[in-house]
């Protein structure tokens, strides 16, 4: 049975880097030759999710969105979009089968260790795991919270807690809440776009990758999902949907 990928991102029209991790993804993987085709699609930029499977006739397709937690886009507009009715949509001889967002995987917190690591992180520092978080989902908090947990239970590090944007606690007050001399945050987005590339790093008022403050340092990584390691996780989703 021929299979198909399809990676289904937000996209933007306002930032071209919000889809390149994405597109990278594809790329990685279907230089894997897992997958007899391998698809993107956005909903804010083209190919547009309602578009996707035009042309696919694969037997088995399995979507994964490129989404760091499940909210609204993940429950709501990816299925509506795609015309998936849960888990597993069947049409004729197609089998589509939805997975939970990237996000949401356990094998992310070892990207989150990488990025950390690559940032020179160790055992005497600490770690602020960086999530958007919003006051209208639940489930945007909890995956976040989720994440930090998983990475401060390998015990590499001195601390480990969640910080978010848009809510409580907030990213503003991340050296009051962690107080090892050295802060590495480690930013939970998808892509290097306009809230991890600009907004994030003005508002916190670093200097660059790496900051000094009152005698403390903060360093500042690239997104988890611009890692190449995403694409392992991709495929972790694709293979329990499978099972």
């Amino acid at each position: 049975m021929d299979n198909a990928l399809v990676l289904a991102g937000h996209g933007s029209h306002l930032n071209g880097n919000s889809s390149e991790p994405v597109w990278a993804n594809a790329a990685r993987l279907r230089a894997t030759r897992l997958f007899d085709d391998v698809r993107v699609a956005f909903w804010k930029e083209e190919p547009a999710l309602s578009r996707a499977l035009d042309g696919c006739d694969a037997g088995l397709v399995t979507v994964v969105p490129m989404f760091m937690s499940g909210g609204y886009f993940t429950r709501t507009v990816v299925p509506r979009e795609m015309g998936l009715e849960g888990a597993e949509t069947r049409r004729g001889c197609q089998v589509i089968r939805y997975t939970a967002p990237v996000g949401a995987h356990p094998a992310l917190a070892s990207v989150i260790v990488e990025r950390a690591t690559e940032a020179g992180a160790g055992r005497n520092d600490a770690i602020a795991v960086l999530g958007h978080g919003t006051r209208r989902d639940s489930e945007s908090e909890k995956n976040i919270y989720r994440m930090a947990a998983l990475v401060r239970e390998r015990g590499l590090f001195a601390e480990v807690e969640a910080v978010f944007l848009d809510q409580e606690p907030n990213m503003l007050r991340l050296l009051d809440i962690l107080v090892a001399p050295t802060v590495v945050v480690v930013p939970l987005f998808i892509a290097d776009g306009w809230h991890a590339g600009q907004t994030i790093p003005e508002d916190l008022a670093l200097d660059g990758p790496e900051t000094r403050r009152q005698g403390r340092i903060v360093r500042y990584t690239p997104p988890v999902g611009t890692h190449a390691r995403m694409a392992e996780v991709i495929l972790e989703l694709a293979n329990e949907a499978a099972r």
